[in-house]
């Protein structure tokens, strides 16, 4: 069965070539062209990951991603028009996974596509989830990769796809510093650039969702110049 995508983007163009082109690619696209639909659409729980361009008439993207991470963690991939850096940051700080500049490479869109869906899989070949991964405990976190989980004493915390990687390697690396080189290639898939700060921007994303620990000390700590280090709790 074939991994349905949906495209939400006004222009109605481009989302002809992207059907064409990831279908090729044997995936399934739905294609919507307005805010309060994509919304709609997003939450229906038929789709696998969710392409959605910020710049959309009426609800904007930003809005659309606001609604739809209330009630989902599903992957989002926003597009953004080249030298709106703003919107790439806002999404990100609102919850978007990933993003792309247009214009862009079909290339490289189908492989972010491809590595968010890889973090985001649990599942066996079967559709059987596994449990082969014992929980990770840090002080009151505590994080099950098999059931892609994390509480925090007794309250559970909504984290995205790429937050919930981005912790569990910061947990499993706690009391060591871990460079924003490796975060980049482990947890988004790609080469490093100094210029591209989504990974600093998910960290502080985060951080906030964590909030203090329980001396109230910050679990994530900046080391400036070199990465991140997850304290002890």
């Amino acid at each position: 069965m074939m991994d349905r995508l949906l495209v939400i983007d006004d222009d109605v163009e481009l989302c002809r070539l992207l059907r064409s082109y990831l279908e090729a690619e044997r995936f399934q696209v739905e294609e919507v062209h307005d805010g309060e639909q994509g919304v709609v659409r997003s939450l229906s729980g038929n789709h696998v990951l969710i392409i959605l361009d910020v710049m959309l008439p009426g609800m904007s993207g930003i809005e659309v991603l606001r609604r739809v991470r209330i009630e989902s963690s599903i992957p989002i991939l926003i597009l953004t028009a080249r030298g709106e850096e703003v919107h790439k940051i806002v999404g990100l700080e609102v919850g978007a996974d990933d993003y792309l500049l247009k214009p862009f490479n079909p290339r490289e869109l189908v492989a972010r596509i491809r590595a968010l869906l890889r973090r985001a899989s649990q599942l066996s070949p079967r559709g059987v989830k596994l449990s082969l991964h014992p929980p990770l405990t840090v002080g009151t976190l505590l994080l099950s990769k098999d059931a892609r989980e994390v509480r925090r004493g007794d309250e559970t915390l909504e984290l995205t796809v790429v937050e919930f990687n981005l912790l569990e390697i910061l947990m499993q690396s706690a009391g060591r510093v871990v460079s924003r080189e490796e975060l980049v290639k482990i947890v988004q898939g790609r080469a490093f650039n100094p210029l591209d700060r989504s990974i600093d921007i998910h960290v502080s994303h985060l951080r906030r969702k964590l909030g203090p620990s329980a001396d109230g000390r910050e679990w994530i700590k900046t080391i400036r110049g070199v990465g991140y280090l997850f304290t002890n709790g």
